[in-house]
């Protein structure tokens, strides 16, 4: 059984992260506002009077401390992954009960896990071939100090199977219980990538909202991915993995 202190703590510093969501979620207002988040709950009362469904637009809020909140432009896509949460979606760090936000040094590597996500949707759905969701790409800064994974094999560590999250959702369990920042650990999905895993918040900054994005399924895979503002396709080779 891995444990927290297998691990070293490493500082992590991308200025250029990049994190890959669907368009379908807008932004939240009580997120973007510049009020302090420790007065979040007064505004959510009152805004209920008016707005019953509020709190299906803003999640569990009592999942992140006040100290951790984060409010401002751009607030909404780094809280969101942590007032939504359901075990209905794990990841590869938490079995849905609690959010990581996850992100790729690169916009390379962000492309190769969405697409890895997104096919496997497509596949189990059985869907035609053709253009599908829209997708839109968030450069961020990540500063934090994360437990460092980076020496395990993708593919081959426990921690890092293509489909088994065992293992790696029992050590994210453990290492946030323990206080961890979060994780930096190598792509699965993209030879050479790296990702974080962050467990709050205000580990990521200065999100700014990039291109949209559309993804080609071919039946199989995704093979080519569209730049919605532009109309420019670009190919995707097979995905290379560790």
């Amino acid at each position: 059984m891995v444990s927290p202190g297998d691990f070293p703590v490493a500082p992590v510093a991308w200025p250029g992260a990049v994190r890959i969501i669907r368009s379908a979620f807008p932004p939240i207002d009580l997120f973007e506002d510049i009020a302090d988040p420790a007065d979040w709950p007064l505004l959510i009362q009152a805004e209920m009077k008016t707005n019953p469904r509020l709190m299906e637009t803003i999640g569990n809020l009592d999942l992140v401390p006040s100290a951790r909140r984060v409010s401002g432009p751009g607030a909404s896509w780094l809280m969101a992954p942590f007032t939504h949460v359901s075990r209905d979606r794990p990841s590869r760090f938490s079995d849905g009960s609690y959010g990581v936000l996850y992100a790729g040094e690169s916009f390379e590597t962000a492309l190769f896990e969405t697409i890895h996500h997104h096919g496997r949707f497509m596949a189990r759905t059985r869907e035609a071939p053709g253009w599908t969701s829209q997708f839109r790409e968030l450069v961020l800064s990540v500063d934090a100090a994360l437990h460092d994974l980076r020496g395990e094999r993708a593919g081959e560590s426990p921690l890092l199977r293509p489909e088994d999250y065992a293992a790696s959702q029992a050590l994210g369990a453990r290492l946030r219980a323990a206080k961890s920042e979060g994780v930096v650990y190598p792509s699965v999905r993209r030879s050479g990538g790296e990702c974080a895993g962050l467990f709050w918040p205000d580990l990521a900054g200065n999100p700014v909202q990039g291109r949209h994005l559309d993804y080609h399924w071919n039946g199989e895979r995704v093979d080519l991915y569209r730049e919605a503002g532009t109309g420019k396709v670009f190919r995707i080779s097979e995905v290379a993995s560790s």
